[in-house]
């Protein structure tokens, strides 16, 4: 399969076009031709190597839709033209506890799990390209169906911020009555107010932008709080059961912890680099579990693909064309993208003087018979 695509070729530089051939499709997978793919802030963190796991060349994007073009010998759950999805994963051991507990994110086999781009978690010299491409092949098991009820534009982001937000408030069990904060009304914020409210949650936006305030409301949180507003922080000290903290980058986390009711959850989403230093004696005083949460296995992404068309949860998004990857990197640094941007496919030119780059891998496809165990879907309690 020849592909078209855009790449960022050695560290910090810009997305240039790129082309490519892909390995034919094998037995167990599927070929997908690429109509939409989201932006994700990792992306560009990926591209300029802030978390020093990069591997170049760099063909981001894992928050993809398409159609099924061509499946390989055994796949039953797809056909050429059904309407699919991939999310941040194309691979697994699908034998170790946390593959079989429909965990793959946290897979503990040899390579852990292949990413849809920049290869396995744990490093082999190898690379995987992702959804800033015209097609992609896929292990059956990586391929999520899209709900009708959801558009493909719409439907790219859930495969990351979706999971990303959802997952924890499944994980710890947010419910009806509970106070649930969200830090950072961004990519993967906007989508934590619209699920945390959909499950019945009282929802406090939390944000350094003024401008947010009333789109967080929109979107269904009944407060916002100013993060340097000390009259409000001080009103606000000790009302929330759990928090979600989208933020990308380092920041200083004590004012959330004052927040925090004894026994509340605080889990990170967003910040993969650092924190400034952590005042332990509200944590220890007041019994909060401060923990990290990775994207969410396949199973779960395909129950928040369920759970948003059932709901009504959408992301909102800008459609912008391939060729101004570089101006949506900076416009989502810069914050000046409401919530997310999603590329067209369509607009991506199959330039013929495109820089030819080297052949990705995606593992092999092991384990066809090993199945994750079913997980129970959350309750739905109001709709969003």
């Amino acid at each position: 399969m020849h592909v078209h695509g855009y790449a960022a070729l050695k560290e910090g530089g810009s997305m240039k076009p790129v082309q490519f051939d892909r390995e034919p499709v094998r037995a167990g997978e599927v070929a997908i031709d690429i109509s939409h793919c989201g932006v994700c802030h990792s992306d560009f963190h990926q591209v300029k190597n802030d978390w020093d796991n990069s591997v170049y060349p760099c063909v981001p994007g894992h928050e993809i839709v398409g159609r099924v073009t061509e499946v390989g010998e055994g796949v039953s759950r797809f056909k050429a033209g059904d309407r699919v999805g991939v999310g941040c994963m194309i691979n697994s051991c699908r034998e170790c506890d946390a593959c079989r507990r429909g965990e793959e994110q946290y897979c503990s086999g040899p390579k852990g799990a292949t990413m849809t781009y920049n290869g396995p978690i744990k490093p082999d010299g190898t690379n995987s390209y992702g959804g800033y491409s015209s097609a992609i092949i896929v292990r059956e098991e990586f391929v999520l169906s899209i709900p009708e009820a959801i558009s493909d534009a719409e439907a790219a982001p859930i495969l990351c911020a979706g999971i990303t937000t959802y997952q924890p408030m499944k994980h710890w069990g947010v419910k009806a009555g509970q106070r649930v904060g969200v830090a950072g009304i961004g990519g993967l914020g906007h989508m934590a107010i619209q699920i945390a409210r959909a499950l019945g949650a009282e929802v406090v936006a939390l944000t350094t932008d003024a401008e947010k305030e009333p789109l967080a409301k929109e979107l269904g949180a009944s407060q916002t709080i100013a993060m340097d507003d000390d009259a409000a922080l001080e009103g606000a000290k000790e009302s929330l059961d759990f928090l979600i903290s989208t933020i990308p980058y380092p920041h200083d986390f004590n004012p959330y912890v004052e927040l925090m009711k004894a026994d509340g959850k605080m889990v990170i989403v967003g910040n993969l680099i650092e924190f400034e230093d952590i005042q332990m004696s509200n944590v220890v005083m007041k019994r909060l579990v401060i923990a990290g949460s990775a994207i969410g296995g396949i199973g779960d992404t395909q129950e928040v693909l369920d759970f948003c068309a059932r709901t009504g949860v959408r992301p909102r998004i800008e459609l912008i064309a391939m060729e101004d990857i570089d101006e949506a990197f900076d416009r989502a640094k810069d914050e000046e993208v409401h919530f997310r941007s999603v590329i067209d496919m369509a607009t991506l030119q199959k330039d013929a003087d495109a820089k030819e780059i080297d052949t990705p891998v995606r593992g092999e496809v092991v384990n066809r018979a090993t199945q994750p165990k079913a997980t129970e879907p959350a309750d739905v309690l109001v709709e969003a």
